[in-house]
């Protein structure tokens, strides 16, 4: 007989899909989630706003206040000098209907993350609550609707 035989490579291929067919659903556990539906919404830019620039030069992290260069410490002082001020323009921390601003972070894409995070908790430690991204999105990959 010069034919091979395949039922033993049968037999252990149907034992093998078996195994799989009863394990895999046992392995793969996952909890139910609803994700939120995203569309593109252009940023308005209230002039109470601040807005951060973060880059690194040499492994130096950078952060510019509008176009001017700041260090942690003086970041934070502008920051709780900023949000004081807004507060004080709205009628106090007890007014009805306080907005606080936000922070809008530009961060260069090769700026290591501790430049990022340090940014966001020096302006988390001086008061502010929201903190925002500004990105770029792929050329030709949203519309705007108006």
């Amino acid at each position: 007989m010069s034919d091979i035989n395949t039922t033993p490579l049968v037999d252990v291929m149907l034992v093998l899909l078996i195994i799989f067919l009863i394990t895999v659903p046992v392995v793969i556990q996952t909890v139910k989630l609803e994700l939120p539906k995203v569309q593109f919404e252009p940023t308005t830019t209230k002039p109470e706003n601040v807005s951060l620039s973060v880059t690194a030069n040499g492994g130096r992290c950078e952060v510019f206040w509008g176009m001017t260069p700041v260090t942690s410490r003086e970041l934070v002082d502008k920051a709780v000098e900023k949000l004081r001020k807004e507060i004080d323009r709205q009628g106090g921390i007890n007014a009805a209907g306080l907005e606080l601003p936000e922070v809008h972070i530009r961060g260069d894409v090769n700026t290591p993350y501790r430049c990022i995070g340090g940014t966001i908790f020096a302006m988390q430690m001086a008061g502010f609550v929201k903190v925002g991204f500004i990105s770029e999105p792929p050329a030709g990959s949203a519309t705007v609707r108006l």
